[in-house]
Parts: structure tokens; sequence; C-alpha cells
């Protein structure tokens, strides 16, 4: 018996070593970065690496705000617009496709939703020249409509919800629909509601996607006013080569929202995934 007690206690050792090795490996460019974003350009090259900086300055993030030719803070702005206007498109129009799939049964639904699931395996990359000709077509280059439009096919969020919608009972909605609700009320008021977990996560996922967003917006937007804070940080990696310190400082303030964001809504992400049937 002590044999087999000190064997698991051995492998639950093992294991969790090898969790905060993997945790460890995961955090430290993170820390290195925060670290070297407030030092200056000389310090930042010191072997062996000095993780708690001598003399701290704020040099790189004052440097980051007066970029010449680029705004860091309307670059800021520009990313927070596209990332709620692009969020907002994408839930919503998932949203109403899982809610045909999953609770409005017409001829054919399992080939058609097969076949849109489908489109999940196409590389979104391959898809950027189609959209590109479309939208040079259409006019909207260089334009906020089109940077968004794209949005409205999301397989992988009409799939999520759907997941999580076909769990509600349909007796909710056949309830609510002979007491006089129509359609939309039973959608908004009943179904959604009852998903809140999963719709949650979907908007989280949306967001980080959209924010973190660099060669859609580099391909699309072509005025310097409306570029977005990750092509902006992009074209710091050209100006500010020899001045590392000045990257890093650009690459804390761009994360630190979505990383923020992330760590009040994990839980909520963690039960949303679960229930969309993905665990």
């Amino acid at each position: 018996m002590m044999p087999k007690l000190r064997a698991k206690q051995l492998r639950n050792a093992a294991f969790y070593v090898m969790v905060v090795l993997m945790a460890a490996l995961t955090l430290l460019p993170f820390l290195f970065m925060l670290s070297s974003s407030f030092k200056g350009s000389e310090a930042i090259r010191t072997i062996p690496i000095r993780w708690i900086p001598e003399r701290p300055t704020l040099e790189g993030y004052i440097r980051v705000f007066n970029m010449p030719g680029f705004s860091f803070g309307r670059a800021s702005l520009n990313s927070l617009f596209l990332a709620l206007a692009t969020t907002l498109v994408q839930v919503l129009s998932a949203c109403m496709a899982a809610f045909v799939f999953a609770k409005l049964p017409f001829r054919g639904l399992g080939k058609l939703f097969g076949l849109y699931l489908a489109t999940m395996m196409i590389p979104g990359t391959v898809t950027m020249v189609p959209n590109y000709i479309i939208l040079r077509i259409m006019g909207l280059l260089d334009s906020y409509t089109g940077l968004i439009l794209p949005a409205l096919a999301n397989a992988f969020g009409v799939f999520l919800m759907r997941q999580a919608m076909i769990t509600v009972p349909d007796s909710y909605l056949e309830s609510a629909m002979l007491d006089g609700a129509s359609l939309y009320r039973v959608f908004l008021v009943i179904l959604l509601p009852m998903v809140a977990p999963t719709f949650f996560t979907l908007v989280l996922l949306a967001f980080m996607g959209a924010w973190n967003s660099y060669l859609w917006p580099l391909i699309v937007l072509t005025s310097t006013g409306k570029q977005t804070l990750q092509v902006v940080l992009g074209n710091m990696n050209s100006m500010y080569r020899n001045n590392e310190h000045v990257l890093m400082a650009g690459a804390v303030l761009t994360i630190l929202p979505i990383l923020l964001v992330y760590v009040l809504s994990q839980c909520r992400v963690d039960s949303g995934i679960a229930l969309g049937g993905l665990k």
C-alpha cells in the first residue's frame, strides 16, 4: 500500500513541477518585456539580464506617444472603435444564424449547416484576396466599413452559439409564442439570456480577435490617420530598430487592455466554452 501511495505522490509532484516550468516559460517573455520597457537603450542589452531595472525610466513610454508621423493615442482609439464595431456585427450575425440553425427547422438544414461549417477549414489568408477584390469593386477600400464587413461571416461563432442554443428545451420557446411573443422577442428576451455564458464568451473572443488583427487592417487601410494600434506597432519595428525599450513599451501598452479584459472574464469564458459543447 505504501509503495503505491508513494508512487502516486511522486507522479503528482512531477506533474506540478512540469506545470510550474511551463508557466514560467510562458511568463518569462512577458516579464522581460515589462522589465525592458522601463530600461534605457543600453541597459536592455546588459548580460546577464537584469530583471529589475537599476535606474527605471519612462523614456520608452514618452517616445511612444511622441512618434513622428504616427499618433499612438489616435491608433488606440481606432483599434477600440473597430474592435467594438466588429464584435457587435460578428456576434449579432452569429447569434441570429445560430438561432435559425438550432430552433427553426427547415428542409436541408443539416446539409446547409455542414456546408457552412466546412468553411472553417479554409484558412483566412486564402479569402483575403477575394475579399480585397470585392471591397475594391464596391469602393470600400481604406474605410472602416470595408474592414468590418467580412465579420458578418463567422462560422465558429455560429457553431459555438448553436451548440449552446440546442441545449435549451423547445418548451420555453413554445410557451412564449403561445403567450403572444414574437419570434424576435423569443430570440432576444427568452433564448439569449439562457445562453448568456456562451454569448459573453463569443463577445470576448470576437473582441480579442478584432483587437489583435494586424494583416487585414494593414491590407485594407492606407490612410495614416485610420491605422490601428497593431499596424502602428508594426511600423515601430523599423522606426525604433535600435531602441528596443521603446518597442517593449509599445507592446506593453498594446496588450494591457486585452489582458485586463481577459483576466476579469476568465471564469465566464471557461463556463461558456463548456456550455458551448467544446469541452
